[in-house]
């Protein structure tokens, strides 16, 4: 069995605190936070309370279909942020993981026409993502366990 990265929330907590840091430290006001679901979710949500951006929206992507199994290419689901909602600004993007990095370039090449500039935060970054993320918590290799998918979904009994 492959060895595993295990991302406790607690553990999250701090990741998330310690982007925000390096994002402030950095200079970098964002005026909104782009999370691109579902993952990217939790660490937008932290960072817009810590970086005191109310400004979130949020882009649906689906690449992952299982662990470690990924569709050919990622592909936006509607709705579609409305370009003119972006026009000017300054957007921190929001990820879990640049795995790959093909979820955040398209992400990021979406908004470069738009925006005034874009940046990447992200809690974790695989050596092989083809996206360097300006605010990384931590590199590696590993599959994630991340604590909002590591259990099995809670289903309805027939």
């Amino acid at each position: 069995m492959t060895e595993r990265e295990v991302l406790t929330w607690e553990r999250f907590g701090v990741a998330t605190r310690e982007l925000a840091t390096m994002v402030a430290e950095d200079g970098f006001r964002p005026d909104l936070i782009l999370a691109i679901a579902r993952g990217g979710l939790f660490a937008a949500g932290a960072l817009g309370y810590d970086l005191e951006v109310k400004n979130l929206h949020v882009m649906n992507v689906e690449f992952y279909t299982g662990v470690d199994k990924r569709l050919d290419m990622p592909v936006m689901l509607p709705p579609v942020p409305n370009a003119v909602d972006l026009t000017s600004k300054r957007v921190l993007v929001a990820d879990d993981v640049a795995d790959t990095g093909a979820t955040l370039k398209l992400v990021r090449d979406f908004c470069a026409e738009h925006v005034l500039e874009v940046r990447c935060a992200v809690v974790y970054e695989k050596p092989r993502s083809s996206v360097q993320c300006e605010y990384v918590w931590h590199r590696t290799d590993r599959w994630i366990d991340f604590p909002w998918s590591s259990q099995p979904p809670v289903v309805p009994r027939d």
